[in-house]
């Protein structure tokens, strides 16, 4: 994989299924599948799809090569509390010394962002109570990776199930021969996520191109070792992701350089080349098969600079499928 800091601007689009499952509950609604009011799309929050990145790479964390290069730990995780990280950065700021044109609070942001690849991905709130970092411009970090929501392409009818148990939780309950609980699953839906990966802020925080294939193969395994009862079985159906590439000449390389930086081609536009339709006949889904995805892109119609990489289309030589040319 590449070091390199990314140089390329990245837009995604993610489709994943849930089956007799709660992708995302609600807990101001009794953890309900969340949902539009207005057309009853169901909804995942872009947090929760941090959350499973995170989570797959504090599970499988690459090997890092030295004290310099960058580190995958995760700082947003189940009982961490970020102002002990926070010192640490501080201390280990102050230990470096002092770099010509950085301050102590930059090296403190630096050395989070080198450490913590959540941080380095998704940027984070850095400063708390009173420290070097608080009121400084360095105590905010804006992430080069972001998601929006995901929505269902349809309503979805949540439904409250029933559950029995044969334990009791109380001393007092113990004459009892059974206790009752219900949980909410989305019986089937297809969701769509995109996300946008941006180099200007990858420079600020170090984020490499081999953190953008991290983020892409957490994204097509995240799922698979997430599994239980209340998301049932969800599966990544497919990952779009469009590289700007640059629309010039390899010759003229810097030109090329700025466009990639800045992109080639409109986003939106860009995602509306993958068409999702329910397939003739059915009036509502009930599962993946319910569905066609197109995707209309092709190498004779694809935006000039832009390169498709099909993620989750793997060839059999091990790696996805590209449409588009790799340069220009």
């Amino acid at each position: 994989m590449n070091n390199n800091i990314l140089t390329n601007r990245h837009d995604f689009l993610l489709l994943f299924e849930v089956v007799n499952g709660n992708p995302n509950g609600d807990p101001d609604a009794g953890n309900l599948p969340r949902l539009d009011p207005n057309t009853n799309r169901g909804i995942v929050s872009d947090v929760c799809l941090k959350r499973k990145v995170r989570n797959y790479v504090e599970l499988f964390p690459p090997k890092r090569v030295s004290d310099a290069a960058n580190g995958y730990n995760i700082l947003i995780k189940q009982g961490s509390v970020i102002e002990r990280a926070q010192q640490d950065a501080i201390k280990a700021a102050k230990d470096e010394g002092s770099i010509a044109g950085s301050s102590h609070a930059e090296r403190a942001k630096n050395w989070l962002c080198r450490e913590f690849y959540d941080v380095r991905t998704f940027g984070g709130v850095l400063s708390t109570g009173d420290d070097v970092l608080k009121g400084s411009a360095y105590g905010q970090v804006r992430g080069p990776v972001q998601f929006t929501f995901a929505q269902s392409f349809h309503p979805i009818t949540p439904l409250e199930v029933t559950i029995t148990r044969c334990a009791v939780t109380k001393e007092e309950d113990a004459g009892k021969e059974r206790t009752m609980g219900n949980k909410h699953i989305v019986p089937y839906a297809l969701y769509a996520a995109k996300g946008y990966v941006s180099p200007a802020f990858a420079e600020r925080t170090g984020f490499t191109n081999a953190d953008l294939e991290l983020l892409f193969q957490a994204l097509l395994n995240m799922f698979e070792h997430d599994r239980s009862a209340a998301r049932g079985e969800m599966i990544v159906r497919g990952l779009y992701d469009f590289e700007h590439v640059g629309t010039q000449h390899p010759n003229n390389a810097e030109q090329n350089k700025k466009e990639a930086r800045l992109g080639c081609y409109h986003a939106h536009k860009l995602f509306e080349g993958i068409k999702v339709t329910l397939r003739e006949g059915r009036a509502f889904p009930e599962s993946f098969a319910d569905y066609e995805v197109k995707c209309e892109w092709t190498e004779q119609n694809l935006p000039r600079g832009i390169v498709l990489h099909l993620r989750h289309e793997i060839g059999p030589d091990g790696k996805h499928r590209t449409i588009g040319p790799k340069h220009g």
